[in-house]
């Protein structure tokens, strides 16, 4: 039972109630986009766990690749396997959530990461379809939430970080070009030195934007508990400004039906007195 249902009933208490019942559902709003964040960024991190797994493995064909004892069949075999490894690593970062492609920055409906090939079907480089600096220089293609008034958390979206961008033509997909080529080449030297050092570098990209995302998952998770917690705090304060105390309620109107009772019949003693008695 609520204790007033219209301003004139008592113009502060409503007002009250009124405040709390925006800061309650605007509680809910935050709540709803704590939890959607939170399962975005689950994606992301099983998503970034996927694609260090096919790099751990193109870092151990690239090794066995640089084996002298191996010949150009082998390495053909292993071509074969690398290739379809950066197939599956592109199916990772190409994850979807909800609609949204998870590393695609602010292009959330377009497939981010895009294989390349030349005339005769042959891999030449990654194309990331994402927010990029034609959108406008220096823009972030990272997402920001609103998860509580005044408190914000940025998810990590944009895929360039992935790319690993080391120059204008050396990047993720420019490395695996010079490991496909170098593997058609048998060139052992390379394979065993520099390109096996960059599978490393670019797996250890991969790890660190992965330890930012589990980072920001618990920022968010965290952030659900005091939500839940203020939400709790919210409905007791409503609860204490607008329901009735059934208990204390009861025991001012016994009160005050004794009181009433007792001055009716005070009034009939009174009226029970007749002209005569006066005179």
């Amino acid at each position: 039972m609520e204790q007033v249902s219209r301003p004139s009933d008592d113009p502060l208490k409503v007002s009250k109630v009124l405040d709390l019942n925006n800061e309650i559902k605007q509680n809910e709003e935050y709540k709803s986009t704590i939890n959607d964040s939170i399962d975005f960024t689950n994606a992301q991190d099983s998503a970034l766990a996927n694609a260090t797994n096919s790099m751990q493995r193109i870092y151990t064909l690239t090794q066995q690749a640089a084996n002298g004892t191996y010949n150009e069949q082998d390495r053909d075999a292993i071509r074969t396997e690398v290739e379809n490894e950066i197939d599956t690593l592109l199916d990772s970062l190409n994850t979807s959530f909800g609609g949204r492609y998870i590393f695609a920055g602010n292009h959330t409906t377009s497939k981010p990461f895009e294989k390349t090939l030349d005339a005769e079907g042959n891999f030449t480089g990654i194309q990331y379809n994402g927010t990029t600096e034609e959108n406008g220089p220096g823009m972030s293609g990272n997402t920001t939430k609103e998860i509580a008034r005044g408190v914000n958390v940025e998810l990590q979206t944009d895929g360039r970080a992935l790319m690993n961008s080391q120059g204008e033509e050396d990047n993720l997909g420019a490395f695996f070009n010079k490991l496909l080529t170098a593997l058609d080449e048998n060139n052992t030297d390379d394979l065993g030195g520099e390109l096996l050092e960059r599978v490393d570098a670019e797996m250890n990209n991969i790890v660190n934007l992965r330890t930012g995302i589990g980072a920001t998952n618990n920022r968010l998770t965290a952030a659900k508990d005091r939500n839940e917690s203020e939400y709790l705090n919210l409905k007791t304060t409503y609860s204490n400004t607008q329901d009735i105390d059934l208990a204390e309620t009861y025991m001012q109107y016994s009160m005050e039906m004794v009181a009433y009772e007792a001055s009716l019949q005070m009034g009939n003693k009174i009226l029970q007195n007749s002209l005569l008695n006066y005179m």
